[in-house]
């Protein structure tokens, strides 16, 4: 058979496809393994002149892409068909489903919103495992087996050398392990204590750790740094002020008061009348946290930091309950 007499062939069956299983058969018929157009290819070489081999190979070339033109029509054509037979059986003047979009949870929000700031002021994020040694946990940040801040963290303990880490402050411990200075680095992370839960306590919660180190840091760039995160996290021109504290890894500390962001400082039962609300601790790193990880307390100073992102949230939203975050309640989720 001829290639003109395939090709009206071809398009006489073309015709008389209507339906998925008459496409496949006519794509097997010509297009398969055993199909006539493998079959014309194979006959090929049997040719001996050159001239005529080119000119039949040409020839069923053009019979192969016709075939796939009508094959490529057919098919459009069957799958528009099938598209209006299942809009028969659809009532479109139905209402249609309220699909609601999904958002981020409001902690991870102010996670986000943290890492931000401090990106957009050249600080590194760096993670580390939620599984700590009481090495790094401890230790090596300057609490001896017998201090007494241990018992401010509740621990819950795997074994005698494993637990589940109080704070993210062991991430800057790895860091410097591995990193020489300068750094500027800040730490985001899930943390765990065994505390029961009521409206300000959870045995799971987030912290974000932050740290610089580099010659000559002083107080100072502390409280210029806290102080610029205060006004980006909050959106307001609000003070900050630090209060004399005590952290083992820190010397000295002090706690981080912001002016209240309900009163802007005036006083109200938020803040129970003081006009300030708490949100982190921070101090210059002490010298034994340096000599753990090989520094020179001599030659390098730095600053470290942490803030409860669950307290932040809490601040920034007017939130009074620790809980609701975790309870999962729409009602209160989709204000955020």
């Amino acid at each position: 058979m001829d290639i003109s007499t395939l090709k009206e062939q071809l398009r006489n069956e073309a015709e008389q496809i209507n339906n998925e299983i008459d496409l496949k058969n006519f794509a097997s018929k010509y297009r398969g393994n055993n199909g006539i157009i493998s079959k014309l290819f194979q006959e090929l070489k049997n040719l001996k002149n050159k001239e005529e081999k080119k000119q039949k190979g040409k020839e069923i070339n053009d019979l192969k892409q016709y075939f796939e033109e009508l094959y490529t029509e057919k098919e459009k054509f069957l799958i528009e068909k099938i598209k209006q037979e299942e809009l028969k059986n659809i009532d479109v003047t139905f209402p249609a489903y309220n699909i609601k979009k999904g958002k981020l949870h409001p902690l991870t929000q102010v996670m986000e919103e943290i890492k931000s700031i401090f990106l957009r002021m050249g600080f590194s994020i760096a993670e580390g495992p939620d599984i700590e040694t009481d090495y790094y946990n401890f230790e090596a940040l300057n609490f001896p087996i017998d201090h007494p801040a241990r018992d401010m963290h509740d621990t819950f303990k795997i074994d005698d050398k494993n637990l589940l880490r109080t704070h993210t402050s062991p991430i800057q411990v790895r860091v410097m392990e591995k990193q020489k200075p300068p750094l500027k680095i800040i730490a985001p992370g899930r943390v765990f204590r065994r505390d029961a839960v009521d409206a300000s306590h959870s045995p799971v919660f987030h912290q974000v750790e932050g740290f610089m180190v580099d010659k000559n840091i002083r107080f100072s760039d502390l409280k210029g740094v806290l102080d610029l995160f205060t006004k980006e996290i909050f959106g307001k021109d609000l003070k900050t002020r630090f209060r004399p504290s005590f952290f083992p890894f820190t010397e000295p500390s002090a706690e981080v008061d912001v002016q209240c962001v309900n009163c802007m400082g005036k006083g109200c039962p938020v803040c129970k009348q003081t006009g300030w609300l708490e949100i982190l601790g921070a101090g210059m790193i002490h010298p034994n946290v340096f000599r753990a990880v090989k520094y020179d307390p001599e030659k390098w100073t730095g600053f470290a930091f942490g803030m409860g992102v669950e307290r932040i949230a809490m601040l920034k939203y007017g939130i009074d309950d620790l809980r609701l975050f975790y309870e999962n309640d729409l009602r209160f989720l989709d204000q955020f």
